[in-house]
């Protein structure tokens, strides 16, 4: 049974990205395509590399700690160590997220704050015109 490959265009549109996107992921190392010729010609691999780089990008991480991790299953690396490696980045992701989370709530807050203080001048102002 001959290894599954994919072209550009077709990962481009089993993932909804743009080709140039992809090309992007290679130039930083994400994904390494074998060539023949000027084409392209991606792995199952390539694509596993894809759809994990995709979800580390849905989950906040960056590029480039999505290429660490990656990195770290290619390399002859013990599994706790792997393991602990994962657990600090998303450990750090987690309290950059939560500390954006409660900078949110605390804007929310004052537009709420902001929203109650307006529609309480508009309802005393529509008492004085309907006078």
């Amino acid at each position: 049974m001959p290894t599954q490959t994919f072209t550009i265009s077709e990962l481009a549109k089993e993932f909804d990205l743009t080709t140039r996107a992809i090309r992007f992921y290679e130039d930083l190392g994400l994904l390494a395509p074998e060539r023949s010729g000027l084409q392209r010609i991606y792995s199952a691999r390539d694509r596993a590399r894809l759809t994990l780089t995709l979800r580390a990008k849905r989950l906040g991480l960056s590029l480039t700690e999505a290429k660490d991790i990656l990195d770290m299953y290619d390399s002859p690396r013990d599994t706790e160590a792997q393991l602990e490696k994962f657990l600090g980045v998303l450990g750090r992701h987690r309290q950059q997220l939560e500390s954006q989370l409660g900078e949110l709530q605390a804007n929310l807050e004052e537009v709420r704050a902001h929203e109650k203080k307006a529609r309480a001048t508009l309802a005393r102002s529509r008492k004085v015109v309907a006078r």
